[in-house]
């Protein structure tokens, strides 16, 4: 698992990682989007009221609207004016980022965080350990190497929004087991710590957006592969099954592709279920071989590399410079001189996924093998 990167609400990290986390994408939204975070704030005070009405005993109806929430616990004295104007605050902004087709600013969304700080700060004086002690405000920063997009913050936050709802759904029904019996806001949810620190942990881009099954076996699609080009060159047994497909208007990119594989041969004839479990296999490979490059680009920003299947070759400035001539790539006449018609004369020119050659006329999987040998070589 990746090092964790510090955050504002990590102090709440003991008493719920769920609250936690949520707290943390709020954070990474900020100034990614204003609208994305002002909504999601929202969803987070309204768990922290179900969690206050579990503790006080409150009887409350499934679905109550917030606002009705903070009638009652108004009406039994248990919000001081600052926090129950703070929640109105968030409700409020939330609505409109729910409804509103408008741009919303950087600055609306910092007034709602503000307004988390006062909220969160009550919630633990009141309902948290005597020892725990909640940091004085602070403005957020731009986090620069924050790299999640807009639709892949909206499905972290709904990951880990439904772990925050099935905790509180523990503590209701007495289920989770408290680590201070004093402090009844402090648990532990041991069977799904795993879940929750692994949704945390992802990488940008790395986040399930989807599965796809086959047989009962599963394979986890990350959201940078959302819309992947299936590259038929990709998949030895089931190049040709792909481009057949293709041919159909099928499985042409991640997306295409069913949840569910079986019966996938029926779009194209004289294909049978082998070509099904094939293909799977192969985009269980696809899927693992995409994941590490991904991580790899990652951890080395701002460098070149060409691919071929699971393996990797950095491109210097001095590799790109070699010229394709027989000289510099001997046995592999046709390609180079297929790549110099298309006017590409240097290494630095070639794509970087290089099973793409194998599209040339008289030009094989095995010839493409060989070259990226020579390119390592070199």
């Amino acid at each position: 698992m990746q090092k964790k990167d510090a955050y504002f609400y990590q102090f709440l990290e003991p008493i719920s990682k769920e609250l936690a986390y949520v707290a943390r994408e709020l954070e990474n939204s900020i100034f990614t989007s204003p609208r994305t975070m002002l909504t999601h704030a929202r969803a987070f005070v309204e768990a922290i009221i179900e969690k206050v009405f579990i503790i006080e005993k409150l009887a409350y109806e499934a679905y109550m609207p917030l606002v009705e929430q903070l009638d009652i616990l108004d009406h039994h004295h248990l919000l001081p004016d600052q926090v129950r104007d703070a929640l109105h605050d968030i409700r409020m902004r939330g609505n409109k980022a729910a409804h509103d087709v408008r741009p919303f600013r950087y600055s609306e969304a910092l007034l709602s965080w503000e307004a988390i700080h006062t909220v969160v700060t009550w919630y633990v004086e009141v309902y948290g350990p005597l020892e725990l002690e909640v940091p004085t405000y602070k403005d957020p920063q731009p986090n620069q190497k924050q790299t999640y997009d807009m639709g892949e913050l909206e499905i972290r936050l709904e990951n880990l929004e439904q772990l925050l709802t099935t905790s509180i759904k523990k503590l209701e029904t007495g289920e989770t087991v408290e680590q201070n019996t004093e402090n009844a806001a402090t648990t532990t949810n041991e069977t799904d710590t795993m879940e929750i620190e692994e949704t945390a942990a992802q990488t940008p881009g790395m986040t399930t957006i989807r599965k796809i099954s086959y047989q009962g076996e599963t394979v986890d699609v990350p959201y940078f592969l959302r819309d992947a080009f299936l590259l038929p060159q990709r998949y030895a047994k089931s190049e040709r099954f792909l481009v057949r497909l293709g041919a159909e208007e099928q499985a042409r990119i991640m997306s295409e592709l069913p949840a569910n594989l079986e019966g996938l041969h029926q779009h194209v004839k004289r294909y049978n279920e082998t070509n099904d479990k094939n293909f799977f296999e192969e985009l269980k490979v696809f899927i693992e071989e995409e994941k590490k490059r991904r991580q790899l680009t990652i951890e080395r920003p701002g460098e070149l590399f060409f691919f071929y299947h699971a393996d990797y070759i950095v491109v210097t400035e001095k590799l790109s410079r070699i010229p394709l001539t027989a000289e510099e790539f001997p046995g592999i006449p046709s390609l180079l001189r297929q790549l110099n018609e298309d006017d590409i004369h240097y290494v630095g020119q070639l794509p970087r996924e290089l099973v793409i050659l194998a599209k040339y006329k008289n030009v094989g999987i095995g010839t493409v093998e060989k070259m990226f040998g020579m390119l390592k070589g070199k």
